[in-house]
């Protein structure tokens, strides 16, 4: 059995499906063209067209796909915030456990939404 590998869609499938759906065909016919699963393109489709009157850009997709997957993993709470980080760190130094460390920010920062984790 052949394991499937996911891969993105590319600048060029977009073109092809903004083409395509120009051309008044159907997602289905998008998707067997290009040889995806239906669902891949009307996922694609539907980030970007809410409205009837919308219309699918592929370079605003591609961009907007590019921009997505670079932010992917800068997303989480400590990588953004030096302060909330080193505190952290040196809890984590000092030997304190997550609750400690926890219960230690709500002390120091009671009404600082950054400084605070969840244990």
């Amino acid at each position: 059995m052949e394991v499937k590998k996911h891969r993105r869609l590319t600048l060029k499938e977009r073109v092809i499906i903004q083409t395509l759906l120009e051309e008044e065909k159907t997602k289905a016919y998008i998707a067997k063209t290009l040889n995806r699963a239906r669902s891949t393109i009307s996922r694609e489709v539907n980030k970007l067209v809410s409205n009837p009157d919308d219309k699918y850009d592929a370079d605003l997709s591609h961009w907007c796909a590019k921009d997505d997957y670079a932010n992917k993993r800068n997303l989480d709470k400590i990588s953004q915030h030096t302060l909330l980080r080193f505190f952290l760190y040196k809890g984590l130094l000092s030997n304190w456990t997550p609750e400690q460390i926890s219960g230690r920010l709500k002390e120091l920062y009671p009404n600082d939404p950054i400084m605070s984790i969840s244990h």
